[in-house]
C-alpha cells in the first residue's frame, strides 16, 4: 500500500520478499497500474530473507550495484504467527493449554526475527547508501532527506490480544520495533539521518487477509460484511491505501519530524486499552 503511493508519486521503489515469482507478479501489477499516470516511478523485486544479517549485506550490495544511493529503507515485513485459542475456563490448566502448550518456540523465533531483529540488521547495512543520498549532489535531497521507516502496528501499544489476532509473538515484536526507532533515532542523528515508524491499525494485507482475492493493484479485498472482532471507530472500516500512503509521504517530507511512530488505526486504541 505504501508502494503504491510512492510509486504513482515517482520513485524507484526496490521491494524485498521470500518468493521472486509472487515480488514480480506484485511488480508486474503495480507498474502497469503505473503506466497510466504520467511521471509515475517503477517497482522491482529481489528475492531474499530478512530474517539475516548476512542477506541484509547482499541486499544493500545488489541494490548498490542499482542505484548510486537509497532515500529512504521502509522496514516493512511482517509476519503474524503463533495465534492462541481463548481459555475455555478461568482455570490456570486452561491458560496453561492456550498460551503455553500450544505456541511453538519457533513462532517467538521467526515472529522476531522478522519483525524486530531484520530491521535492525537492514538498517544498518543501508546505512552507506543512504548516507550517499544525502551527500550527493542530487537537488531532490534539499526536499527528501535520507530516513529509514519503520512500520510498527497498534498491537506494539495495545494492551487487548483481540487486537493482534491472538498472537503475543506479534504484539511482543511489534513493542520492540516501536522501541528501536526512538533509539535508533537517537543513534543515528549525528549522520543526519532520521528514522520514524508507522503503526498501523486493520489495514487490508496478505498477513491480515491470508487468500482473499486483490485489485488491481494487488491490495487484498475485503470481504463484504466480514467481523473485524474489535472496534474501529473512526467509519467503521479498514484501513485503506490513501490513509497509510499520505502518511509515508507525510513522513518523508518532513525534516522536522524524527524517533516518532504515528499510530494511524482508526481510533482503535482509544476504544481498547493501550499504553499509546
Amino acid at each position: 500500500m505504501i508502494s503504491s503511493t510512492l510509486i504513482a508519486n515517482g520513485a524507484t521503489v526496490y521491494i524485498i520478499g521470500p518468493s521472486q515469482a509472487d515480488l514480480d507478479q506484485t511488480c508486474d501489477k503495480l507498474n502497469s497500474a503505473a503506466a497510466n499516470i504520467p511521471g509515475a516511478g517503477t517497482m522491482h523485486g529481489i528475492e531474499g530473507d530478512v530474517r539475516l544479517k548476512s542477506e541484509a549485506k547482499r541486499l544493500a550490495d545488489e541494490i548498490g550495484k542499482r542505484k548510486h544511493y537509497v532515500t529512504a529503507l521502509f522496514n516493512n515485513a511482517g509476519i503474524l504467527i503463533g495465534r492462541f485459542k481463548p481459555p475455555a475456563t478461568p482455570t490456570a490448566s486452561a491458560y496453561v493449554s492456550s498460551f503455553f502448550d500450544d505456541i511453538a518456540q519457533e513462532a517467538f523465533d521467526d515472529t522476531y526475527n522478522t519483525n524486530a531483529v531484520g530491521p535492525y540488521w537492514l538498517t544498518f547495512a543501508f546505512l552507506p547508501l543512504l548516507e550517499k543520498w544525502k551527500l550527493s549532489d542530487n537537488p531532490v535531497t534539499k526536499k527528501f532527506g535520507p530516513q529509514i521507516i519503520m512500520t510498527s502496528s497498534m498491537n506494539g501499544w495495545t494492551k487487548d490480544s483481540a487486537t493482534s489476532g491472538l498472537s503475543y509473538p506479534y504484539m511482543f515484536s511489534k513493542s520492540a520495533i516501536g522501541h528501536a526507532t526512538s533509539s535508533l533515532a537517537h543513534e543515528l542523528l549525528p549522520l543526519g539521518i532520521r528514522v520514524n515508524g508507522i503503526a498501523p491499525g486493520l489495514f487490508p494485507s496478505a498477513m491480515t487477509l491470508p487468500g482473499a482475492p486483490t485489485d488491481e493493484i494487488g491490495t487484498a479485498i475485503v470481504p463484504p460484511n466480514l467481523k473485524k472482532g474489535f472496534e474501529v471507530p473512526v467509519e467503521q472500516r479498514w484501513g485503506k491505501p490513501r490513509d497509510v500512503g499520505s502518511l509515508a509521504l507525510f513522513l518523508l517530507a518532513n525534516w522536522y519530524v524524527t524517533g516518532e511512530t504515528v499510530l494511524i488505526d482508526g481510533g482503535t486504541l482509544l476504544k481498547h486499552p493501550s499504553s499509546y
